[in-house]
């Protein structure tokens, strides 16, 4: 009889831990990376005007997309009907407004390369003509533009043709992207392909405030030529100098994220530059080498996911950001809607949907719609 009872009571207190079990999973919800359903209707480009290639893309506070394309790269029996570099559209895919081009008390860009809308409206504009930097002295995009949204001059930062190299305080160097810290009143500049630094500036007056390389490190005064091939990796971490700075985005706990293109990794720092970790894009399965180029951040309070460009494999990898462990991928190589080739620039809504930019073959942005959990 007791040892009915005792085997009574196992079972019962089993079932008890297994509810338990039950009730504490059902409190946990499942680790699961956001899915995406690419709009093939977005945008909706009028006056049969054509895209070069689509090099950047930014949302502002209203939801509202931009998107900044080379008219230059528009093949010449088209050129006639490019469209112009700077183009607002809302969710929907119609447009609001658009332009862009040379104007009288700034320089604008020889190549329209990165745009960003920072949450007081301002768009900054960047570009890369003279890389390599080599083969065109003089003619270099060494200046980062700030304009209202309705295309009124603001503010340049840095003259054409006249960086110093990579030390220089006054001007950059075909910058490739820049983040706006509204709150700070800085912006970030990843610069890029003619320097190898980051570079940040007072986002009001365009004062020089601090600037670093990889790993936190002074950035290094001379420079081998910009090529775009990975420098050798001699040691685990790799080159100590970044081989090509082509994202940075700050996200709202302060942390600063760099992607060094060329030499697939993702560096974190704090907002003074120093160096908190390096994550490697892996690929398992394929010998496509990953190549980290843009970022953009889920839109909830802690940034969950780092949404990452992967030009390599042509894919948007997602990023747990606490952990920096990936958690999922979007797309593959193709011409297709859904597809890319070749990414090279991302951000996102207020509602976590995602856009992309594509340069060289698709030409175009693309809306990803995120579902619903269900």
């Amino acid at each position: 009889m007791v040892r009915r009872l005792l085997g009574i009571s196992a079972i019962v207190a089993l079932a008890a831990s297994m509810w338990l079990l039950g009730r504490v999973q059902a409190q946990q919800p499942e680790f699961r990376a956001p899915q995406f359903k690419v709009d093939p209707d977005w945008p909706k480009i009028p006056n049969n005007w054509v895209l070069g290639e689509v090099t950047s893309i930014s949302v502002d506070s209203k939801d509202h997309i931009w998107v900044l394309h080379v008219p230059q790269s528009v093949p010449e029996a088209e050129r006639a009907n490019a469209a112009p570099p700077v183009l607002e559209f809302d969710a929907t895919g119609t447009l609001l407004s658009h332009w862009g081009g040379p104007g009288e008390g700034f320089e604008w860009p020889g190549r329209e390369h990165g745009i960003f809308v920072d949450a007081n409206n301002f768009v900054w504009i960047g570009g890369r003509a003279g890389w390599p930097r080599a083969t065109t002295p003089g003619n270099s995009d060494d200046m980062l533009l700030k304009f209202t949204t309705a295309g009124k001059f603001v503010m340049q930062i840095g003259r054409r043709g006249q960086s110093k190299g990579n030390t220089d305080t006054e001007n950059v160097h075909q910058p490739t992207d820049a983040f706006v810290d509204t709150s700070t009143k800085e912006v970030y500049v990843a610069d890029g392909y003619g320097n190898k630094r980051v570079v940040v500036f007072d986002s009001e007056t365009g004062k020089f405030k601090r600037m670093w390389g990889a790993f936190g490190n002074p950035p290094p005064p001379t420079l081998a030529p910009n090529l775009p091939t990975p420098q050798p990796q001699t040691t685990p971490e790799g080159p100590q100098e970044f081989g090509l700075p082509h994202a940075v985005k700050v996200s709202h706990d302060g942390t600063v994220y760099l992607a060094d293109r060329i030499n697939n990794r993702i560096q974190l720092f704090t907002t003074q530059g120093k160096f908190l970790k390096q994550v490697r894009v892996t690929n398992e399965g394929s010998t496509v080498v990953p190549v980290p180029a843009g970022f953009a951040f889920s839109p909830d309070r802690k940034q969950q996911w780092l949404y990452v460009v992967d030009s390599g494999p042509m894919r948007v990898v997602v990023f747990d950001r606490q952990t920096m462990t990936q958690a999922g991928v979007i797309g593959m190589r193709g011409k297709n809607a859904g597809e890319f080739d070749i990414v090279h620039h991302m951000a996102a809504d207020s509602k976590g949907n995602l856009y992309t930019a594509e340069i060289v073959n698709n030409h175009r942005a693309q809306r990803f719609v995120l579902e619903k959990a269900k």
